[in-house]
């Protein structure tokens, strides 16, 4: 359970690298920014509601 949470936090980590230097500097995103910048958004969401169930707050 600890190793599939450290390697979505990793996988997180990576997509928002891409997302940063997408906003950072436009002009040098992938053309697939766009894509992983939705699916960092919602990847990010469902991690964080997983993760405040799971503690009660």
């Amino acid at each position: 359970m600890i190793r599939s949470k450290k390697a979505l936090l990793i996988v997180l980590i990576i997509l928002n690298s891409v997302v940063l230097i997408g906003q950072i500097y436009p002009e040098g995103a992938p053309p697939f920014a766009r894509t992983v910048n939705i699916i960092f958004l919602i990847s990010s969401l469902i991690y964080f509601i997983i993760l405040a169930r799971q503690k009660k707050i």
